[in-house]
């Protein structure tokens, strides 16, 4: 099947999302509200995972394993990642679009974040580990590696007790709209 690349990245510069209903369908999504990740102060995480990134139990990398974390994040009892949506995911990382921010130990994947990055703003997708920890991990260091490059929103798009461990917040999709225009004008480097 083909995509138009273009169309697709306008469709998330809107503030859409695509998911995948039970019987794979492909449709477009929006929200009234979005779940941010801070990329300021009010970033926070587990007391519990300090020892894990003070060890240096994992390295990071950025795209080492692509279908690998898009496989890990549709490896789920239910998914929302179709084949289809697959598909789209490699068509977008072919041409600079959609990223695998990776934790590994040794040479093993321990886990990564999938997203789509569009000017100043990450869009996280999915994440997934293999080792505990793996995705904790990533998402700290995604963070870091965020504001070294001066993006200027981490969408989340749904809020789940995970991410509000992260200090993750809600914004209403008026306000949201206003920061995704603003970030999508900022030209920054993810690699």
């Amino acid at each position: 099947m083909e995509y138009d690349v273009a169309a697709i990245i306008r469709g998330y510069a809107q503030g859409y999302f695509l998911m995948a209903d039970e019987y794979d369908h492909l449709r477009w999504y929006g929200s009234r509200e979005r779940t941010l990740i801070p990329l300021d102060e009010k970033f926070r995480y587990p007391k519990s995972l300090k020892r894990a990134l003070n060890q240096e139990k994992f390295t990071v990398a950025i795209n080492r394993d692509f279908n690998g974390v898009v496989e890990g994040c549709a490896n789920r009892e239910t998914t929302w990642i179709s084949p289809e949506l697959k598909e789209i995911y490699s068509l977008l990382y072919e041409n600079g679009y959609a990223y695998s921010f990776e934790t590994w130990q040794g040479d093993q994947l321990a886990g990564g974040i999938l997203g789509i990055v569009i000017g100043g703003v990450f869009i996280g997708e999915s994440m997934f580990y293999n080792i505990p920890e793996g995705s904790k991990v990533a998402m700290v260091k995604l963070v870091e590696r965020l504001r070294q490059r001066k993006f200027l929103l981490f969408d989340a798009q749904m809020m789940n007790p995970h991410l509000a461990r992260f200090g993750a917040y809600i914004v209403s999709n008026k306000e949201y709209e206003t920061l995704l225009r603003q970030a999508i004008r900022l030209s920054c480097s993810f690699n």
